[in-house]
């Protein structure tokens, strides 16, 4: 499989992931509200049907979860993906998540 090719795009308060894989049609989503400096809030996470079944939903929630531990952030998981994820992987989410 290609890797997912991933961007970042932010406003004062919401940011976007985006996914894209070269040769396969739409993009895999995942959206966050920014609530302060410290703590976000992962809203929403979305993958069409061309792309099930390829690991992007988790690709957009790893890369999610590496920047907010660079930056030193912390995740409030209301997206039922990164919630699911988190709550199956509490060891490699427990430091940027936020219960």
């Amino acid at each position: 499989m290609t890797e997912p090719h991933i961007s970042y795009t932010e406003t004062d308060t919401k940011a976007r992931y985006v996914a894209t894989v070269p040769g396969v049609e739409g993009e895999g989503e995942l959206t966050i509200s920014k609530v302060s400096p410290e703590l976000i809030i992962a809203d929403h996470t979305a993958v069409p049907d061309s792309m099930r079944g390829m690991g992007i939903a988790k690709a957009l929630a790893l890369k999610l979860m590496a920047d907010v531990r660079a930056r030193g952030q912390r995740i409030v998981p209301l997206c039922p993906f990164v919630r699911g994820y988190a709550m199956r992987h509490p060891e490699e989410t427990a430091d940027v998540i936020q219960w």
